[in-house]
């Protein structure tokens, strides 16, 4: 019976199997990304991308309509641009990064909200703002596919400099000249797979997929590689409950999905044996006993 609730959806509806395939590659690709940014103390910063891809996608949308390649593009310059701008900031001026960025990425959000408002209707901003992962098509899964294939191999090709970039920045500087090519090519993966995640679930949502699954592998796993594996499957099963849910009880996807991802979070915060709330607490009445 259980397992009927689960595989009927998939196996009646080829829309349903389309959207199940774009959330996992957006796991494998998008949720090792973000484990490296939660360990580099970046998490907002794939916040503050997620939105200053939006005029970029606004733009290809004013050209183009709902088109893959020219909204795709359009995101990924934006995106670009802006870490590009907020670092020229940062090191022109006394403003930290963190400022110059939360300043750039909410002048895109507004600019990128008022093209698609003036030109488009609420379907069309709501289609950019929020995604449509129910209505996939094979363009978009190739893309999403691609861009998850990519990451996995740059992931690999960086590893080693990226672990030392969240364990010591200074200390990879000093050593190698590879930590300014590590850092703009970690930003290009995050900008990439954020474009990528937004045709699937909204510029708005799309963070979430890179984000929360790795906060919650941190309270299960002590490794890197533990917490990308752990991260891995909390946001492909996130997926498929969120898409259950929308599909049995007319939610909508992308925020279903997030959702989930926020409940396991929320489990992982109070019972994950490594720093959660309930091994903390056992830890001190240990101590104190």
């Amino acid at each position: 019976m259980i397992w009927d609730t689960i595989l009927q959806p998939f196996a009646e509806y080829g829309f349903m199997r389309r959207a199940l395939l774009g959330c996992v590659a957006i796991s494998v690709g998008a949720t090792p990304v973000g484990t490296f940014l939660m360990l580099r103390r970046m998490s907002l910063t794939g916040d503050a991308m997620a939105h200053a891809i939006l005029p970029g996608a606004a733009i290809g949308f004013l050209v183009s309509g709902l088109s893959l390649i020219p909204m795709t593009l359009g995101g990924l310059v934006a995106g670009l641009l802006v870490a590009l701008l907020s670092g020229f900031v940062t090191r022109m001026t006394s403003l930290r990064e963190d400022a110059s960025l939360a300043a750039f990425y909410l002048i895109s959000l507004a600019i990128g909200v008022l093209i698609v408002s003036m030109r488009g209707n609420n379907v069309d901003l709501m289609h950019v703002l929020f995604g449509t992962v129910l209505a996939l098509d094979d363009a978009t899964l190739i893309l999403l596919c691609s861009i998850s294939s990519l990451s996995l191999v740059i992931l690999a090709l960086l590893f080693r400099p990226l672990v030392l970039e969240c364990a010591d920045p200074q200390f990879l500087r000093s050593v190698s000249g590879l930590s300014a090519i590590t850092h703009f090519t970690f930003l290009l993966l995050v900008v990439l797979n954020l474009v990528g995640g937004f045709h699937a679930i909204g510029t708005l949502m799309a963070v979430g997929v890179m984000i929360l699954p790795a906060t919650a592998a941190r309270f299960w796993a002590t490794s890197i590689g533990g917490m990308i594996v752990t991260a891995v499957a909390i946001a492909m099963i996130s997926s498929l409950i969120g898409l259950l849910l929308s599909f049995y009880f007319s939610l909508p996807s992308g925020p279903a999905i997030i959702l989930v991802n926020g409940l396991i979070y929320g489990i992982s915060l109070s019972f994950g044996p490594v720093g959660g709330i309930i091994a903390q607490l056992t830890t001190k009445q240990h101590i104190q006993i």
